[in-house]
């Protein structure tokens, strides 16, 4: 389940990022009757449905994991999530049937309607994202509904289960994750382009879009953060201590940078520490008191290397986007232009696979970081899991068959992008 979560975030995320940069580029072509941007329009739809295709697949088989591999939690509370997840169905569909009109209506419809077909898609590939979003939200603070004294969920109020308490940060920092990580990784690809010698307008102004986006997108996330991190601190403080390697409860709570928690002695070396700024960052005062993981007993403690090592990447890497999108915004204001030094551009090359990267280390953190429970305080991991036997069988075949998505994935956008900008097959331009 892991390794398919893990597949399946990237596309999940480039399918809620790629839409705006879609509709962008059409609504410049369609003002401006600017090829370069027609061209750029074109291309990427060819991109994001082979994106969509495949992550369509990939989330089927999430769908059918949940029964299989998850019986005791959808066998408890799939009353509960299972309105959410019919939402989440219609949503898809949705995308998928406007997506088909905006992809086959090129050159059939007005450029006004064909524009407007794709905005559904933004909106139910954000829509989606919510829905899923807030069902894993309601793992972390479930409400709405009432178990019987026989053990079974009952009086179940759907919009308590999807408004939950951590609904908001965590869908709103997933939306930001998801077109921060386009425009970086847009930007990456057309920055190596730049490298490689195709330094045209195209490339250029694609470029700089991407990194227009990501440069917002980047302190924003930030900001979204911090108001994630001080929820955790007040709803989930056994995931707060393991996010910072907090072994005892304790006053002017320093934050930590890197180091290594260590289980057996219960203490967390090799780490800077700024005394009182994680209960400042918590509570907004310095003497504020953090809960230790000392305080919890052991088998109700996350486990805490994975999840701190992975907030602190996770971290790093924001800030060294931050930092990235600071560059780029302050020469285009002096200069109008992009950084135009090879140092730069290879920053941006690595920026692309660097945010994927804080995402994917974002959700370890939000994952492990519950653990042991499945549904906080209500379900174990180990209750909910399946039993059966041969599990290993379907952790190889997962993996090999993903590996031969994502291979396809690859070629195919690697065989779109080496068409010429000319070719009128390819993009079409107006008319085309």
């Amino acid at each position: 389940m892991g390794v398919a979560l893990g597949f399946h975030i990237v596309l999940a995320a480039l399918g809620v990022g790629m839409p705006l940069f879609l509709l962008f580029a059409e609504w410049r072509a369609n003002r401006t009757r600017d090829e370069v941007w027609m061209t750029m329009a074109r291309r990427w739809a060819k991109a994001f449905g082979v994106l969509f295709a495949v992550g369509a697949a990939t989330g089927t088989v999430l769908s059918f994991a949940l029964g299989l591999f998850w019986p005791k939690l959808m066998g408890d509370f799939g009353g509960v999530i299972g309105i959410v997840f019919a939402l989440e169905g219609i949503a898809f569909f949705g995308e998928a049937i406007f997506l088909g009109i905006y992809l086959y209506g090129w050159d059939r419809l007005s450029a006004r309607a064909h524009l407007l077909a794709g905005v559904p898609i933004a909106l139910c590939s954000a829509a989606s994202a919510w829905l899923i979003v807030s069902i894993n939200s309601w793992m972390n603070t479930p409400q709405g509904f009432t178990l019987s004294a026989s053990g079974n969920v009952i009086d179940v109020s759907a919009i308590h289960v999807l408004f939950n308490p951590a609904m908001a940060e965590q869908v709103v920092h997933m939306l930001l994750a998801a077109y921060m990580v386009t425009g970086f990784g847009l930007a990456s690809v057309y920055a190596l382009g730049i490298l490689k010698g195709r330094g045209g307008v195209y490339h250029r102004r694609a470029l700089a879009l991407g990194l227009a986006v990501g440069a917002v997108m980047a302190p924003a996330q930030v900001v979204v953060g911090d108001w994630a991190a001080r929820f955790v601190g007040t709803r989930e403080p056994a995931k707060l201590a393991a996010l910072e390697g907090q072994w005892e409860t304790q006053r002017r709570a320093p934050l930590r940078l890197g180091g290594i928690p260590n289980s057996n002695n219960e203490t967390t070396p090799y780490a800077i520490e700024i005394p009182g700024a994680l209960s400042f960052l918590v509570y907004r005062d310095s003497g504020a008191e953090i809960v230790g993981l000392k305080a919890f007993p052991k088998d109700e403690r996350p486990d805490v290397l994975p999840v701190h090592l992975a907030f602190q990447v996770m971290v790093a890497v924001g800030f060294g986007l931050v930092a990235l999108g600071v560059v780029f915004a302050w020469v285009w204001w002096r200069k109008r232009r992009i950084p135009e030094s090879k140092w730069f551009l290879r920053a941006v090359v690595l920026s692309g696979p660097a945010a994927f990267l804080a995402m994917e280390t974002g959700w370890v953190v939000t994952e492990v970081g519950r653990q042991p429970w499945i549904v906080k305080d209500l379900m174990r991991t180990a209750d909910a899991v399946t039993t059966r036997p041969g599990l290993g069988v379907y952790l190889v075949a997962t993996v090999a068959i993903y590996a031969l998505l994502g291979a396809a994935a690859v070629w195919m956008l690697a065989k779109l992008a080496r068409r010429p900008l000319s070719d009128p097959a390819s993009d079409g331009g107006y008319g085309g």
